[in-house]
């Protein structure tokens, strides 16, 4: 770490877990936003499921390029930048609303994406590289703390503010003319005016005075040509592992995403009223946060962070199973006990597929950055599953409702081998430094 003035580094992770907070807060709003707009859009599971793609297809669109951008303006302005990108996708709601239309919620979710994936390029490496590597993992768990926080009270805030009375809605919708209809979809869209409005304005001050905080100037120290026996390696397609650990964190991704997004649509299909519902991601998020303050106890000194990584796979596979095998408000607990599953694992994964990597570092980063985008693709993948689900079984002649519930249950098998691949990464994957072993 390079900091001439050696400075305590209380302050700087002070701001940089403010910062965790933040992105943590709009990322987990989607939770909420799902039922919203399938609501308002009249949309499938499928379509609804886009909300995270938008947001998180973003960080395969910009990861390299905000690698980029940092190498040009340093991580301090980086940071700013991002924060006053997430301020612009922020005000493209308030035209979304007032022309009810999901493609344009969707430009704002993606325009919100491209400023978190800057952000959050930034903040990963410089969080990691601020002090002593043997406790980065520490570090990052406690900005995990700070996300899921974070995440757990923007999901009630945004719950409570956008799925108010939407049980009344549907109920409303199914005997109402082609006009009422349109207005009481008019009045429930113009519902994130505000909360919106409010969120530009708190990312564009905050954007403002990132660039007056006292952040150390901080670099990666470069580490020696990794060798391979005699011969030093020259590209970052020989590192087996490394592309091992970006499949793990991406299917890892996707797996979080489902745990946190769908829980509350889950919830509703299942009876819970949309009221009650809208609690259902803040307990994922709590169980993530008490997993976290635990791994910031236990790892290093007492257990690696391998061990932590298969402990956390073999409790993801478990708590899937459980899930099909329940029904009700326990199925529902089972998907909120993911986040137990879910905590240690990004913490894990970084610094097992970053070892060994030397001057290939930064591009490593980037890559592993570009694995969020496991958010994007799988849960609209368990989307489909539903949606097929539910077809199949009301053609065979079960009730609507009934074989919505029963779809969202069984669908969640789409979990077992994304957990089973990360555990594969825990056992052996990180171990494959050659493609061929000698």
């Amino acid at each position: 770490m390079t900091n001439n003035n050696q400075k305590s580094t209380f302050i700087p992770i002070a701001i940089i877990a403010g910062l965790f907070f933040i992105f943590g807060f709009v990322t987990w709003i989607n939770g909420a936003l799902i039922p919203f707009m399938k609501t308002i859009n009249e949309l499938t599971d499928a379509q609804s499921y886009l909300v995270a793609s938008a947001s998180y297809i973003s960080f395969v669109v910009m990861a390299l390029p905000a690698s980029y951008i940092l190498n040009k303006i340093g991580y301090k302005k980086g940071m700013s930048l991002g924060l006053i990108i997430m301020g612009l996708g922020a005000l493209v709601f308030i035209p979304a609303a007032e022309a009810r239309t999901y493609w344009v919620f969707l430009t704002g979710i993606f325009i919100q994406g491209i400023g978190m994936t800057i952000l959050q390029t930034a903040a990963n490496p410089y969080i990691t590289i601020l002090g002593p590597i043997e406790s980065g993992a520490k570090r990052i768990a406690i900005m995990g703390i700070a996300n899921k926080t974070a995440g757990a009270l923007g999901s009630l805030i945004f719950g409570a503010i956008l799925l108010s009375g939407i049980d009344e809605v549907k109920a409303k919708l199914s005997t109402a003319t082609i006009d009422e209809k349109a207005t009481l979809l008019d009045t429930m869209a113009d519902s994130v005016f505000v909360p919106y409005v409010v969120m530009a304005i708190v990312l564009f001050i905050l954007g403002v005075l990132i660039r007056k905080a006292p952040l150390p100037h901080v670099e990666a120290e470069e580490g020696e040509d990794v060798t391979d026996g005699k011969t030093a390696k020259t590209s970052i397609f020989q590192f087996p592992h490394l592309w091992i650990g970006v499949l793990a964190l991406f299917v890892y991704v996707g797996a979080e995403v489902i745990a946190g997004d769908t829980i509350i649509a889950y919830g509703i299909s299942l009876g819970f009223t949309g009221e009650e519902a809208k609690f259902f991601t803040t307990y994922t998020l709590m169980a993530m946060v008490a997993t976290y303050a635990l791994g910031v106890f236990l790892i290093p000194k007492f257990i690696k962070q391998r061990t932590a990584l298969i402990v956390s796979a073999f409790l993801g596979i478990a708590f899937s199973i459980c899930i099909i095998s329940t029904s009700g408000f326990t199925s529902v607990l089972f998907v909120a006990a993911l986040g137990i599953a879910n905590a240690l694992v990004w913490p894990a994964i970084w610094p097992l597929t970053l070892d060994g990597l030397g001057k290939f570092t930064k591009t490593a980063s980037a890559l592993l950055i570009m694995a969020i985008s496991g958010g994007a693709i799988i849960p609209p993948l368990y989307g489909r599953l539903v949606d097929a689900n539910k077809h199949e079984l009301v053609t065979a002649g079960l009730q609507e409702t009934e074989a919505m519930a029963t779809a969202s249950t069984d669908s969640y098998w789409i979990l077992i081998p994304c957990y089973a691949l990360i555990l594969f990464f825990a056992i052996k994957g990180y171990k494959i430094k050659n493609w061929i072993n000698k």
